[in-house]
């Protein structure tokens, strides 16, 4: 059996346990794969300052795809070496389409370093504290020094399918709408910003072929690589469209999917 050359993986609800972890038997997975050659990049929503705990548990080095593919990272530097932002013009249309379709909706904006948030969004998350700053009101989101990695879009009252669809049907094709689970939470990127569209970038600058690829994901903003990838699973705990969509599914994040099929690749050598 012929193994891949790369194996992209989504870090929460794949790679990780629900507490954030990357268990042993994972951790032992990929350094076996690293050892016989293939590359791991990691394509994840998370911006890239939440990168430095799995690669010191993992030791994995190279380049990671952040935020829905807006960033290339590379590891070793900690540098951000290439950035698709969302245009401000295109992020404030969006948010105002938006919130004229969804009572109560809001905001906040994430720079690949920080997030500025106005008073209607609410999610707080314990371990980025040091890098969430308020704005006064809404208007001051278009006015930061910065990219605008991301677009956050957050209701209290609707699920992330609710938000995608409303973003969709208010403003089509303004830019790209997706989300990772998140509870009422919705990610909106640059117009055909993608995990696989930046993917497929690096690995055509690689010599890689989609179908030496294995991906593995468990949400809706990780379809294009499933999709795009020549061997895509599915996670056992995935997104229900996520699982009808995908023909290969593994074990779900806290029982090491991951691990599951790499160490199936090795065993059948």
């Amino acid at each position: 059996m012929t193994l891949p050359r790369l194996i992209a993986t989504d870090l929460d609800g794949t790679l990780l346990r629900a507490d954030g972890t990357i268990s042993q038997r994972t951790v032992d997975a990929l350094r076996t794969a690293v050892s016989a050659g293939i590359e791991v990049v990691v394509v994840t929503a998370r911006p890239p300052r939440y990168l430095d705990a799995v690669v010191a548990a993992t030791g994995l080095t190279g380049t990671a795809v952040c935020s829905n593919g807006a960033l290339v990272y590379d590891i070793a530097s900690r540098t951000v070496v290439e950035c698709r932002a969302l245009s401000v013009a295109a992020a404030r249309a969006v948010a105002y389409a938006v919130a004229g379709a969804v009572e109560g909706v809001g905001f906040a904006v994430e720079t690949g370093h920080r997030v500025f948030f106005e008073p209607g969004y609410r999610p707080r998350l314990t371990r980025d504290t040091g890098a969430e700053s308020p704005v006064p009101v809404l208007a001051d989101l278009w006015a930061l020094d910065g990219p605008i990695v991301k677009l956050l879009a957050y209701s209290a009252r609707h699920d992330a399918d609710f938000l995608v669809a409303a973003a969709e049907e208010s403003a089509p094709g303004a830019a790209q709408f997706t989300h990772s689970g998140g509870r009422g939470l919705l990610e909106i990127s640059a117009s055909g910003v993608t995990k696989a569209g930046t993917l497929a970038e690096l690995c055509a600058e690689r010599g890689i072929a989609a179908a030496d690829v294995h991906a593995f994901g468990d949400m809706p903003n990780d379809l294009t690589i499933l999709n795009w990838a020549g061997t895509g699973y599915a996670m056992g705990n995935a997104h229900a469209s996520v699982r009808a969509a995908v023909a290969r599914h593994t074990a779900s994040n806290e029982e090491d999917g991951v691990a599951v099929v790499i160490e199936r690749l090795f065993e059948r050598l």
